[in-house]
């Protein structure tokens, strides 16, 4: 190639995940977190209120709940809605943006919940030989 080298399809990408100062490492965080995850494949199934989602997300705290909603917003996947009502009534529901990281999260979730008989496996071998050392 003449001294042009070929450039691969991750160094065309403007952002990387795996270096230290870039953008998409945070919203990676959010998205993949425990919370964050479950948050946006909870929404999936439509629009929630607070206490709707934190029913849903079983075992969130009501504190985690707000700073993941929160950070999901700021990264534009959640759209939070209040109505002027007394009491307020606030709807969190996902962005077009969100709707496609949650399809991707539930692939992944879905495809981990067919699996778990394997992992489940897996882990009493290893605990096993672990025992055995």
């Amino acid at each position: 190639m003449d001294g042009i080298q070929e450039r691969t399809a991750e160094q065309e990408l403007p952002y990387n995940v795996f270096a230290k100062a870039c953008p998409s490492r945070g919203t990676l965080e959010h998205v993949t977190g425990r919370w964050g995850g479950l948050t946006l494949g909870a929404l999936y199934e439509g629009p929630l209120r607070f206490n709707e989602l934190r029913r849903r997300v079983d075992g969130v705290s009501e504190k985690m709940l707000s700073q993941t909603l929160h950070a999901l917003e700021r990264d534009g996947l959640v759209h939070r809605e209040a109505q002027p009502t007394n009491p307020p009534r606030v709807d969190y529901e996902l962005t077009p943006l969100g709707r496609d990281v949650a399809e991707r999260l539930l692939s992944l979730i879905h495809f981990v919940e067919g699996r778990m008989d394997d992992v489940l496996a897996a882990r009493a071998h290893y605990d096993t030989a672990r025992g055995a050392l």
